[in-house]
């Protein structure tokens, strides 16, 4: 009977799988899944420096591949010129926008990866706590650290957060990117919560993280289930068909885009959203920040675009508005509270909010041609990698600043850093020039691109809104440049630790990648431009 019953069933065929299109991706989870063992089985005197190793040559080896998939995507002619294909049974695309995003992931990874291996800041031990089991102030955190321990699963973490974003940026349907969504997600939950200085309040981050973004995911999720209600698919492609051919339903769409936009505005810190960002940004142990700030906001602009320009393309005057009036109060609140702050990273926190809503600026503008002019992803991506690089910078220079009790992050304790240590002060003050977008500098370019972009797309009015918020947002940048270089300092001045090669490797390259994107944004910005749009 069991035979006949086989017999019966029509053949299934074996899904395709573009193993080598995919394999940037399918490495950094191999090595992370590789880094679980070496967890498990690896000696612990020698562990740190080997999960470090092998996730250092692992981004090696996967940024080399993303090089090779890019130069080996094939240009797609249509309305709009794309270059790429959609791959693993239509769950995936690998086109020039996802692929330089995955560079861009990887680059920022690197660097974070260089700041999660310092060790040289907290006398030999790194930023991470020994035993998260043990209650902060209790005797067992204390023997923890008598006794030297380290949480080398933070590389383990660090890496498949790499590959939840890599895998969120390029998803081609609804399913895929909440998976991806969440993978990104849960790692970077625990990582914040495991400092090893001031244990309490990196713990409230970290739970207020995981509730919030528990929130968001819920309204992702039904909004995902609408969106499958209205066009019977979860890909981005039928749903782009069900959006243009209107066969009613309007509601249901409406609904659809407004909730899988929340869940989206939460990942990129727009306002109302971003109530998770300054807590967490303060509470998070500064390499885990940098990391956030740089690759969590490029990985979910990135698929924002994607769902609106691809799934959604059809209905942008429905959603191009509401984009209009988020940009704008994310813009204005980001840049105004920021004033207030007299904490650095809570200061770097809003500004993200704020560079946030410039970044919507260029999302609302949805300019997407085929020409020369800059369009909006280009802009964006451009965007992207000059405030990721800029941001490690800056929160590498934070991790640099102590006192006794670790890093000194208010505001007061950085007066004099120009005399301290003219390097890290010049560095600081150039990434918040870039920042503020003043001219020579990756910021100004990057501005000009999302403004020009939404300009093209007949958004001058919200333009003019972002250049006037820019002038009130340098204000607070200029002012940490006055307070490092021309105020005296309090008692005996802020004191500077002699941190390894590796962060001063980070601090040196992110000013140098800063300044060359700023004087010389050309071989860069065609790269933009030539990764073309999404492929559906």
């Amino acid at each position: 009977m069991a035979t006949l019953l086989l017999a019966d069933r029509p053949d299934i065929a074996a899904p395709t799988i573009e193993w080598s299109l995919l394999s940037p991706l399918l490495v950094v989870a191999g090595v992370a899944m590789l880094a679980v063992l070496v967890e498990t089985f690896w000696p612990r005197g020698t562990r740190f420096t080997a999960q470090a190793v092998l996730a250092g040559l692992g981004l090696l080896a996967a940024l080399l591949d993303t090089v090779r998939v890019y130069v080996s995507l094939d240009r797609v002619d249509g309305d709009v010129v794309g270059r790429g294909t959609p791959v693993a049974e239509g769950a995936v695309t690998v086109d020039g926008p996802g692929v330089l995003t995955w560079g861009l992931l990887l680059v920022f990874a690197l660097l974070s990866l260089a700041l999660f291996a310092e060790r040289r800041l907290d006398g030999g031990l790194s930023a991470f706590t020994g035993r998260a089991v043990d209650p902060p102030g209790s005797g067992g955190e204390a023997e923890a650290t008598r006794l030297r321990l380290e949480h080398t699963e933070t590389f383990p973490l660090l890496l498949f957060a790499l590959a939840g974003m890599m895998l969120f940026a390029s998803a081609n349907d609804l399913v895929t990117m909440f998976v991806g969504l969440e993978v990104m997600s849960l790692p970077l939950y625990l990582l914040c919560g495991l400092a090893r200085r001031r244990r309490l309040i990196r713990q409230e981050a970290s739970l207020k993280y995981f509730l919030l973004g528990a929130f968001s995911s819920v309204f992702f999720l039904y909004g995902v289930a609408l969106a499958y209600g209205y066009a019977g698919s979860f890909r981005l492609a039928d749903i782009d068909t069900a959006v243009t051919s209107r066969t009613g339903g309007e509601h249901l769409l409406l609904a659809a885009i407004g909730l899988i936009s929340v869940g989206m505005l939460f990942k990129v810190g727009a306002v109302p959203f971003h109530q998770w960002t300054p807590d967490v940004y303060q509470g998070a142990p500064t390499p885990v920040t940098a990391f956030m700030a740089a690759g969590t906001k490029a990985a979910a602009f990135v698929a924002f675009m994607r769902v609106l320009f691809v799934a959604f393309g059809g209905a942008s005057w429905d959603w191009r508005p509401l984009l209009w009036v988020v940009a704008l109060l994310t813009m204005v609140v980001g840049s105004l509270v920021a004033i207030a702050q007299t904490d650095v990273k809570r200061m770097l926190a809003y500004s993200s909010v704020a560079h946030a809503g410039f970044l919507l600026v260029g999302l609302a503008g949805a300019y997407v041609a085929d020409s020369e002019r800059i369009t909006s992803v280009s802009g964006l991506l451009f965007y992207l990698g000059v405030y990721g690089v800029s941001s490690i910078g800056a929160f590498a220079v934070v991790t640099v600043v102590r006192d006794a009790g670790g890093e000194t992050t208010h505001l007061s304790r950085w007066a004099g850093l120009g005399k301290e240590s003219p390097f890290l002060a010049g560095s600081f003050a150039l990434f918040m020039l870039s920042f503020a977008g003043i001219p020579l500098t990756g910021g100004f370019i990057g501005k000009w691109s999302v403004f020009s972009a939404a300009w093209s797309g007949g958004y001058g009015a919200l333009v003019i809104a972002g250049v006037l918020t820019s002038a009130v947002a340098a204000y607070f940048y200029v002012r940490v440049i006055v307070l490092m270089f021309f105020t005296d300092p309090v008692g005996d001045g802020p004191t500077v630790a002699l941190p390894s090669v590796l962060t001063t490797v980070v601090i040196a390259a992110a000013a140098a990648g800063t300044l060359v994107l700023g004087i010389l944004p050309g071989p860069v910005l065609d790269l933009a431009q030539h990764a073309g749009t999404f492929v559906r």
